[in-house]
């Protein structure tokens, strides 16, 4: 059989086309390496669900082709992978969570049939840190998600489970979610890339809640046009997620137009410098970033050096609200399962020990916050200040980016917590950001490295924008590299 490693979704559907290979012999690739990774080998515990319809999926793709000669649309074919928050009408949906476990929702996410009518063949659900809630991956369902490139490590998170599948070629494309980190964190941590477009460019509707303030849908994958190419099916207006009505004019039927490998020339991008760390800790994460920031300059961009403190603590204590979300939001999904399910609320989760023990600290503080109360009014001040400031460096620099680590130090050993993450910045004000290769660092227990990820934040409705300097970096750098496994 063909070794379909790295491959990538226009490469694919010129082989459905040209007859090269079908779609039933891509699929049952991907479907072999979860299986030969997923609890045996490395025993990543990436996957919680396989599609047991998978291949009759691939092959009604294949039909379609001999029959039309032509694509049935944007991701005819494609094996992607969802996140176990994103409801399937024909999978369970858990959410990592035993509270979940068994249910299977009556319809699809408003991403999930955008994907499916697009022609996506969904290879199954991931696994996520509990409830999507913090970062390191770890579920009451299947426990810790391990990191492909180091197997001490957590993948990041929460959406880990789809950053660690899609990094060791499980699939092809990836779904994931992101509330304060989690579509970024698992992009910084496998070397991939990984998008969450400006608050209201993609739907809510049909994905289990964390945080309505803050809460997104993303794509992860191991390239910038493949990203691109699925953030263009999942955007658009959903008359049941009233945020998505601020996209209209701002949505791209395609995203093909910013893949331009001189992306780079002439932009002027600015180094987020209190966004570095300043400890010993973070020393190896500095210097593969400031390494790749060189590829900026000798692509014709400019850089300017941004001094304005902005504080990662004070951002995750003082402007996010997802804790304080978090039971309201929950339990606004939880309230419309069956009534004979066993649980409505986040209160009888915790009633009958229905979680993960490393969930419980954050459930029990969220369920002492209320929605409205004076602290949580003053953090969506603090949000409305912070994002004017943004605008305010951006247009005293004349800046159409900035640029950043993700993650402040390397992503966390198993059994420790993430610290000194900066996805909470575009999160806490919806801004929209990419998550790119940037490099490794050496670790003793990583083969070639662990992964760092660059951050590029943008103006809201910069997607566009964000995908041409994305695209540049990436095409001059190609730092994206396979785990060995």
């Amino acid at each position: 059989m063909r070794n379909f490693e790295e491959i990538t979704i226009k490469q694919v559907q010129e082989g459905y086309l040209s007859g090269e290979f079908s779609c039933e012999e891509l699929v049952k690739w991907y479907l072999e390496r979860i299986e030969k990774f997923n609890f045996q080998g490395p025993e990543l515990r990436a996957m919680i669900t396989v599609n047991p319809n998978a291949l009759e999926e691939a092959r009604r793709m294949d039909e379609y082709v001999k029959e039309h000669h032509a694509l049935m649309g944007a991701m005819h074919g494609v094996p992607t992978i969802l996140k176990d928050n994103f409801d399937t009408k024909d999978m369970e949906t858990t959410a990592g969570s035993i509270a979940l476990k068994g249910w299977r929702p009556p319809d699809d996410a408003f991403v999930t049939e955008r994907l499916r009518k697009a022609g996506a063949v969904f290879l199954g659900k991931s696994n996520l840190h509990e409830f999507a809630i913090w970062g390191e991956t770890i579920s009451s369902i299947l426990g810790q998600t391990l990191n492909p490139y180091d197997l001490t490590r957590t993948p990041g998170g929460s959406s880990g489970g789809t950053g660690a599948a899609i990094a060791s070629n499980m699939g092809l494309a990836g779904l994931g979610t992101d509330t304060i980190n989690s579509i970024r964190s698992p992009s910084s941590a496998n070397s991939l890339v990984g998008i969450r477009p400006t608050l209201g460019l993609v739907s809510r509707t049909g994905i289990v809640p964390y945080s309505l303030t803050q809460d997104t849908a993303g794509p992860i994958c191991r390239t910038v046009e493949d990203a691109a190419r699925t953030l263009a099916v999942i955007a658009g207006y959903d008359p049941q997620d009233d945020e998505t009505a601020w996209s209209a004019g701002h949505v791209k039927g395609s995203y093909a137009d910013s893949l331009r490998e001189d992306g780079l020339k002439g932009k002027r991008i600015g180094v987020l410098e209190s966004l570095f760390g300043k400890e010993k800790v973070n020393e190896s994460t500095n210097q593969v970033v400031r390494t790749a920031l060189k590829a900026f300059v000798e692509q014709g961009a400019v850089l300017i050096p941004v001094k304005d403190n902005i504080d990662q603590v004070y951002l995750s204590n003082e402007v996010s609200v997802h804790l304080d979300d978090f039971r309201h939001d929950l339990d606004s999904y939880l309230q419309k399962l069956p009534k004979d399910w066993k649980i409505h609320s986040m209160k009888e989760i915790l009633e009958q020990g229905l979680y993960h023990p490393f969930s419980k600290e954050n459930m029990e503080d969220a369920m002492t916050r209320e929605v409205g109360s004076l602290s949580y009014l003053k953090k969506l001040r603090n949000q409305k200040l912070m994002a004017k400031k943004i605008m305010n460096i951006m247009a005293e620099n004349n800046l159409d980016a900035m640029v950043y680590p993700h993650q402040q130090q390397l992503v966390c050993k198993v059994g420790d917590h993430q610290l000194q993450r900066n996805g909470v910045l575009c999160s806490s004000i919806g801004f929209p950001s990419i998550c790119v290769p940037a490099g490794f660092a050496p670790s003793e227990h990583a083969p070639i490295g662990v992964p760092v990820g660059m951050e590029i934040m943008g103006r809201p409705w910069t997607e566009s924008l964000l995908i041409e300097i994305a695209y540049g970096f990436e095409q001059h750098t190609h730092f994206r590299k396979e785990p060995v496994l």
